[in-house]
């Protein structure tokens, strides 16, 4: 986690949200700075911001991922954008891409092998245009009946508890922000 936080701050919140490492007091103009090093050094970035001064470091990071709570420069420059204000969801945001992308994946391995039998098959006449058009039919409703599954898809146990307890730290800090 990178913040511009004190170091206090910043690990209570990197508990919360189950992040292992924390730098703090960053400045905004270096945050870029520090997501570029990151990914020299061969590690995938994800930056979470919502001001105009994390504009920069969300462009740089393989990931960019806006509150929408946050500034309009920030929101456009991710390519993410929660519709929470909650840094909890992130967990969530990148579990749920995750499975999306494998049901993608998913999709196109049936798709290739519905192809790679059926095409032959077809072409070589053990297969009537008739049985080959149902079975391209049963292909297509199985890929996106597969897809559908997503709608069954939760937050994992370990990401309901992150973003309770990270909802709570980040109400505790706006009342503490109200009282000054």
């Amino acid at each position: 986690m990178l913040t511009g936080d004190n170091q206090g701050s910043a690990d209570a919140a990197a508990q919360i949200l189950g992040i292992d490492e924390a730098i703090a007091e960053i400045l905004p103009e270096h945050k870029a700075d520090v997501v570029n090093e990151f990914r020299r050094g061969g590690r995938k970035v994800a930056m979470v911001g919502d001001g105009v001064n994390d504009a920069p470091a969300l462009a740089s990071a393989h990931v960019g991922i806006a509150m929408s709570t946050g500034s309009d420069v920030a929101i456009h420059t991710a390519g993410i954008t929660l519709m929470r204000g909650d840094p909890a969801l992130v967990a969530a945001a990148l579990d749920i891409s995750r499975a999306t992308f494998n049901k993608i994946r998913q999709g196109l391995f049936w798709a290739f092998i519905y192809n790679v039998v059926g095409i032959p098959l077809a072409a070589l006449g053990y297969l009537s245009p008739v049985v080959a058009g149902a079975a391209m039919a049963f292909s297509s409703v199985s890929v996106v009946s597969n897809a559908l599954l997503l709608r069954r898809w939760r937050p994992k146990g370990s990401t309901v508890s992150r973003i309770t307890g990270a909802s709570a730290l980040a109400r505790g800090r706006m009342i503490e922000r109200a009282a000054e």
